[in-house]
C-alpha cells in the first residue's frame, strides 16, 4: 500500500488521536447486542501470501508456489485480498482457495476482498445498477460464507464529499445484490478536513452498517479518524521496514485495540502492509503478542516454521 507512504519518517506524527466522540456510543451498543460473542475475535493479516521470500522461513522449505495459500492459512487467521480490485478469479481458483483453507482446520479464516476497481474508480460508483456489482456477489459467494470476512471498497482519492449522494445509492444498492457486511475506505482529504463532511459521511456508514476503514500510514495521518461506525474495526496498517516507530505504532494500536474490545467491540481486522514482505509477519507477531498481553486473548500470528535460519528473517 503506497497510499500515504513517505520516503522520510522525520517529524512525522505517529500518535493516535483520541476516538471521536460517536465511537463511544456505537461501542455502548455494540456491547449490549443480542447474541455478542463472549469473547471478541481478532483477525492479523497481509494483504498478500504468494511471497517466495517467506520460504524456508514462514513456509516449509521446498513450498511450492500452489501451496503457498495452504501454509499461509495455518499460520494466519485472515488475508486482505487486494488481487481481486484487478479482476476476479476464476472460479476454478475460487474453489482451490476454499480447498487451500479447510474449516475443519482453519474455522475462523477470513478473506476480505477488495471490489473490483472498476466499480471502485472506472465506473467511481456511479452505475448503482451496474452488473459488475451483482458479479462481486455471485463471485462471493464461491467463497462461502464461513471464508469471507469484510470485503472492501476503495475509494478513488478523487471522490469527495460532493459524491455523499452517489456513495449512499450505492451502499444501498449493494446491500440489496450482494448483502453482507461492507467496508469503505475514504481517501479523499475533504472527507476529513471538513466536519461537516466527516459527520455526514460516518453517520451515513453507521446508519447502514457499513464499516469505516482506518488507514494508517505516514502521509495521511487525517485517515487515522478513529470513528467507528459499526461493532468491526478495519484497520490498514502502513509500517516502515521494521523502524522503531513500526513498533511504538504496534503498542499504541495494542491499546487502543484492547479498549475498544472492553467496551464492546465484536471484531477486529487489522491488515500489515511492508515493502519488504519479510517484515510482515515479524511486525504481525509483534502486534499479536502485545494484544494478548492486554486482553488475556489468544491473537494468532505467524511464527516462523521449524528449522528456519533467525538470519534468513530479514
Amino acid at each position: 500500500m503506497d497510499y500515504g507512504r513517505l520516503p522520510c519518517l522525520t517529524g512525522v506524527d505517529f500518535r493516535l488521536p483520541p476516538d471521536a466522540p460517536a465511537t463511544a456510543r456505537v461501542l455502548a451498543r455494540a456491547a449490549k447486542a443480542p447474541g455478542r460473542l463472549a469473547a471478541a475475535r481478532v483477525f492479523i493479516g497481509a494483504p498478500t501470501f504468494a511471497h517466495k521470500e517467506w520460504v524456508g522461513t514462514y513456509y516449509p522449505a521446498g513450498t511450492r508456489d500452489a501451496d503457498y495459500l495452504r501454509h499461509y492459512a495455518r499460520q494466519w487467521p485472515a488475508l486482505e485480498l487486494n488481487s481481486t480490485h484487478y479482476g476476479l478469479p476464476a472460479a476454478a481458483t475460487v474453489a482451490r482457495w476454499v480447498a487451500a483453507t479447510p474449516a475443519a482446520e482453519n474455522r475462523y479464516f477470513r478473506f476480505c476482498p477488495k471490489l473490483p476497481q472498476r466499480i471502485s474508480h472506472e465506473l467511481a460508483l456511479t452505475a448503482v445498477s451496474d452488473p459488475d456489482v451483482r458479479e462481486f456477489g455471485r463471485w462471493l459467494a464461491l467463497l462461502r460464507p464461513e471464508r469471507v470476512g469484510m470485503p472492501f471498497v476503495q475509494l478513488p482519492p478523487t471522490l469527495g464529499p460532493d459524491a455523499l449522494p452517489m456513495l449512499e445509492r450505492f451502499l444501498l444498492f449493494y446491500k440489496e445484490a450482494v448483502g453482507g457486511e461492507l467496508a469503505v475506505e475514504l481517501r479523499h482529504p475533504l472527507w476529513f478536513a471538513s466536519p461537516l463532511a466527516r459527520e455526514e459521511v460516518f453517520n451515513l456508514l453507521e446508519a447502514l452498517n457499513v464499516t469505516a476503514v482506518i488507514s494508517d500510514t505516514a502521509g495521511r495521518r487525517d485517515a487515522v479518524h478513529q470513528r467507528l461506525t459499526t461493532p468491526t474495526a478495519f484497520l490498514r496498517f502502513n509500517a516502515h521496514s521494521l523502524a522503531p516507530t513500526d513498533y511504538t505504532r504496534a503498542d499504541e494500536w495494542a491499546e487502543r485495540l484492547a479498549d475498544w474490545l472492553r467496551a464492546g467491540l465484536h471484531t477486529a481486522y487489522v491488515f500489515i502492509h511492508q515493502k519488504d514482505p519479510r517484515h510482515t509477519p515479524v511486525l504481525a507477531r509483534y502486534l499479536a503478542e502485545q494484544l494478548q498481553a492486554r486482553t488475556g486473548q489468544l491473537v494468532a500470528a505467524p511464527r516462523p516454521v521449524a528449522g528456519a535460519v533467525q538470519g534468513s528473517l530479514f
